[in-house]
């Protein structure tokens, strides 16, 4: 882990989407922070201290979900592949693309299909927490003030691909090699200032924050005490949305500049999908 000092920084963008402004200054305390995300070896030594299972591994009950035939009620999660994203049955961490997949080589690669419930639950195990909106975003930008990206001014300086994002016209054309078209093994990329690897790209991170619309203009905005579950309200089931962060390796220049450290999706916790992981902090008290 990399310990960070409390600080003031300035939180949030107002050049790109709408629910990352206004730019207010925020506060953190000090807290230690995981140098990389949770990988594949870390969540199978949760698993086998724990038995743990994931939410992916467990089918829906339908009477959670209005209008769900049963026969639709299967274990599995949300995979993007052949251009689009697909409900596979048998999705999980342990089957990141689908049954016929496995982890054979890929240990050291960020664990996925993971929802709040399964990262609150291996936080809780090794003794740590999932960080807040806030403290996730100042340690992705890695002590630089006001930059868009985690690394500086321009996306890919001179060139340098510096994280793990769509190479070309998403969802059309992807034209990363074969094999760096999903997640990439931990530290594969440069790290931030703080010396923390895969704050931007790889896969999306959760935290532990409620999603909630930024109020223009309302100082202190993103404090967590101020806001309520987010409920999507094109949704038919009423899912709370928890804030992730950090874009993935989907986010192209085309459809998704979420790979900076003042982006935000709001993600509901019944959701696990192919490209969303977790780190975790220790609070200094």
């Amino acid at each position: 882990m990399i310990f960070l000092a409390g600080a003031r920084f300035a939180m949030g963008a107002e050049d790109f989407y709408p629910d990352e402004a206004p730019i207010r200054e925020e506060a953190v305390g000090a807290f230690w922070i995981d140098e990389t995300l949770v990988t594949n070896a870390d969540f199978a030594l949760f698993v086998e201290a724990t038995g743990h299972v994931t939410f992916a591994e467990v089918p829906p009950d339908p009477r959670q979900y209005p209008g769900m035939p049963a026969e639709a009620a299967r274990a599995g999660s949300c995979v993007f592949r052949d251009g689009r994203w697909q409900f596979v049955a048998g999705a999980d961490w342990r089957h990141p693309v689908g049954p016929d997949t496995d982890l054979s080589g890929l240990d050291d690669h960020p664990v996925v299909h993971i929802v709040p419930s399964d990262a609150d639950a291996y936080a809780a195990w090794a003794g740590k927490a999932i960080p807040t909106e806030t403290e996730w975003e100042y340690a992705a930008r890695g002590g630089l003030a006001s930059t868009p990206y985690a690394w500086g001014d321009e996306f890919m300086p001179g060139g340098r691909i510096m994280a793990r994002t769509w190479q070309g016209t998403f969802p059309l054309r992807n034209t990363a090699p074969v094999d760096e078209q999903r997640t990439a093994a931990v530290r594969s990329y440069p790290p931030n200032g703080f010396g923390l690897y895969d704050m931007i790209g790889n896969v999306w991170e959760w935290t532990s924050d409620w999603y909630a619309t930024q109020p223009v203009g309302l100082p202190q905005c993103c404090s967590s005490a101020k806001r309520e579950r987010s409920i999507d309200p094109q949704s038919p089931v009423a899912v709370p949305r928890r804030v992730v962060k950090g874009g993935s390796h989907l986010c192209a220049p085309n459809y998704c500049q979420r790979y900076r450290p003042a982006a935000r999706w709001p993600q509901p916790i019944d959701t696990p999908t192919s490209h969303i992981g977790f780190r975790c902090i220790v609070r200094v008290a």
